[in-house]
C-alpha cells in the first residue's frame, strides 16, 4: 500500500514536500515515481527514480525545481517541490515499479508493466497566483 500526503494550498513561489509511505513490501526492489494529473488533462510523469544508480528522470516542466528522494530504511519516497507555479496545480500520485530494468524516463512516460506497478491515492496540490 502506498499512502501519499503533504499536499495543500500554497502561493506561487512557495514550497511543499510530498511524502509517500509504503507498507506491505520493501522499496528496495522497486523503482519509484511521482505523477500528476491536472483537471482536464492526462496523467504526467513528474519524476522517477528506477533504482539508486543515479538514473533519475524529471519532466522538463519541473527540472531545477523539484527533487525526488527515497529513504528505503523508512520505506518512504519524497518529492520536494520548490518555486511552485499555478501550472503545478494537480493531484499528485506516487507509484512503485517492481524490479525495474528500463530507464527512469521509460517508467515516467507510462510504459511500465501495469501488473508490476503499484499506485497510491492522490494528494491535491493547489498553487495560487
Amino acid at each position: 500500500q502506498l499512502q501519499a500526503s503533504g499536499g495543500g494550498l500554497v502561493q506561487s513561489g512557495g514550497s511543499l514536500r510530498l511524502s509517500c509511505a509504503v507498507s506491505g513490501f520493501s522499496l528496495e526492489s522497486y523503482g519509484v515515481g511521482w505523477f500528476r494529473q491536472a483537471p482536464g488533462k492526462g496523467r504526467e510523469g513528474v519524476s522517477c527514480d528506477r533504482s539508486r544508480d543515479g538514473d533519475i528522470y524529471y519532466a522538463d516542466s519541473v527540472t531545477g525545481r523539484f527533487i525526488i528522494s527515497r529513504d528505503d530504511a523508512k520505506n518512504t519516497v519524497y518529492l520536494q517541490m520548490n518555486s511552485l507555479k499555478p501550472e503545478d496545480t494537480a493531484v499528485y500520485y506516487c507509484a512503485a515499479f517492481l524490479a525495474p530494468k528500463r530507464s527512469s524516463r521509460y517508467y515516467c512516460q507510462g510504459y511500465g508493466d501495469p501488473g508490476s506497478t503499484f499506485w497510491g491515492q492522490g494528494t491535491q496540490v493547489t498553487v495560487s497566483s
